[in-house]
């Protein structure tokens, strides 16, 4: 008889989990509480356009590659990947944006430029990253972070300095031009941590920024989900939605299944990939293994005011990924990590699938995502959506010399009240906990739980950290541990 496994959520490290598993001769069954599957990866349809409700950036190909490598498949045997050119622009004033192309070359003439000399500084900073990501794809992330001994390879120790310094000083010891600064540090973001806490090693997603560069799957992020819950199923994965958790059985310290809607689910195995801290309080008091002083004191991504927004025409002026980098950069990153609260003037990212990809938006017409990075734990009320709505369209009008107000069809919003109402995300962060020196590999919440037997996490709270590749990374590192360590045959 199979060994059983029952599955918490089913966002990227869910469907990742559930594949290795499957594969390895478990019975999965996922639980979603969502109506559609995906966790923050889903997905909004509205008069004929088409948003990615969460992630809407492509990036590390080869590890979506490497995911699906390991059942044997390709992702072009489910969706179709265009890499974007230009990858991204950034505005820093009206009319006065910085395009980044597809290439390293074109980047490089493109800083070389904006600044005389820096075109060398970036070749050897990116070689350095190069040198980076390697290790840390090759040694680092595939680590289940259960001994500081992970990091210490003879590759990481000729990098020891580099967890002790920051990508700020790195970046601003070689490139002056400030322009050029915000250009190297955005990419840490996704780390979901300031420029100035993330050790220097991560500057690996530079790397992955200028030397991989910027993906678009065909129909959006979403087809990524479809084409893991696809391979799933095709294992024998079975998946219920609309199943809400409300305890984790526990008899005599072990995980013996779930409670959902007053059912009773019995497994050999439980693993959650939903919101760590949450996961936790769906235990008995004493089978917690973090208290809410522990979790108060950790550093959390930001959260996000999101709009999705129909246009009744092409808009001018952007990309399909365009930043706004006209304000203060340091005095953003204070209110979402320093002083949590909402930033005056504050940064934004736009996403316009509609500008490379014509299934998301009616002929002739734009879809646009428009995020603003947040401090969790915010108060979040309409007003406050619409006071920064308004904000952020007066400066996307002044920047791009277009009126695109009286074009709008519609607009849906997304914020802090959302993530936990619809994820269970603790203080409604939107990326999980920040990759932090102090918060990285063996000193992030573990994948297996230390005091109730057979019971497991995967996810953005765990390891190795917050971003979509990891999350897949996350899933084959929780599945490995629960066939490594389960006493159950299968």
């Amino acid at each position: 008889m199979k060994a059983t496994v029952n599955i918490i959520g089913s966002g990227f490290s869910s469907l990742a989990a559930s594949c290795y598993l499957a594969k390895e001769g478990f019975e999965v069954t996922i639980f979603e509480k969502n109506p559609t599957i995906g966790g923050r990866a889903r997905q909004l349809k509205k008069e004929g356009f088409t948003f990615d409700i969460g992630p809407t950036w492509y990036w590390m190909p080869d590890v979506f590659e490497r995911f699906f490598s390991d059942f044997e498949k390709k992702p072009s045997d489910y969706y179709n990947l265009n890499k974007l050119n230009p990858a991204y622009s950034v505005y820093f004033g009206k009319n006065d944006f910085i395009t980044i192309e597809d290439t390293l070359e074109k980047i490089v003439a493109a800083f070389e430029a904006e600044e005389p000399g820096s075109s060398i500084k970036l070749k050897k900073f990116i070689a350095e990253a190069k040198s980076n990501y390697e290790i840390a794809i090759k040694d680092l992330v595939y680590n289940p972070g259960l001994s500081p001994l992970e990091l210490i390879t003879p590759a990481t120790i000729k990098k020891i300095n580099q967890f002790f310094s920051t990508i700020k000083k790195d970046v601003r010891k070689e490139f002056k031009n400030e322009r050029l600064v915000m250009i190297l540090e955005f990419p840490v973001l996704f780390l979901g941590a300031k420029p100035s806490d993330t050790p220097s090693f991560y500057s690996f997603m530079n790397y992955a920024d200028f030397g991989l560069g910027t993906f678009h799957p065909e129909k959006g992020m979403y087809q990524v989900i479809l084409a893991m819950e696809s391979l799933a199923k095709e294992l024998g994965v079975n998946i219920k939605t609309g199943a809400n958790i409300d305890k984790i059985i526990v008899e005599q310290g072990e995980a013996k299944g779930l409670i959902s809607s007053g059912v009773s689910y019995y497994s050999d195995i439980t693993l959650s990939g939903a919101d760590y801290h949450h996961t936790e309080t769906l235990l008995e008091k004493p089978y917690r293994q973090y208290s809410e002083t522990y979790w108060e004191k950790k550093t959390f991504a930001p959260s996000s005011l999101l709009f999705y927004v129909g246009f009744d025409k092409k808009l001018k002026q952007v990309n399909h990924h365009t930043l706004f980098f006209d304000v203060d950069f340091e005095k953003h990153a204070e209110a979402i990590y320093d002083t949590a609260e909402w930033p005056q003037e504050p940064l934004f990212y736009a996403s316009f699938p509609s500008k490379t990809d014509a299934s998301t938006a009616p002929e002739g017409k734009e879809a646009g995502i428009f995020l603003i990075p947040l401090a969790p734990g915010l108060q979040d009320t309409a007003a406050l959506r619409e006071q920064y709505f308004d904000k952020i369209m007066t400066r996307f009008e002044n920047l791009t010399s277009q009126k695109v107000r009286e074009h709008i069809l519609f607009k849906e919003s997304f914020c802090i009240n959302d993530f936990i109402r619809d994820y269970n995300s603790y203080k409604g962060n939107a990326y999980g906990m920040a990759n932090t020196l102090m918060q990285t590999a063996f000193l992030r919440p573990k994948l297996k739980s230390k005091t109730v037997k057979n019971l497991y996490f995967t996810g953005q709270l765990t390891v190795p950290g917050p971003g979509v590749p990891p999350s897949l990374i996350s899933g084959k590192l929780a599945a490995n541990l629960i066939s490594k360590y389960s006493k159950v045959p299968v």
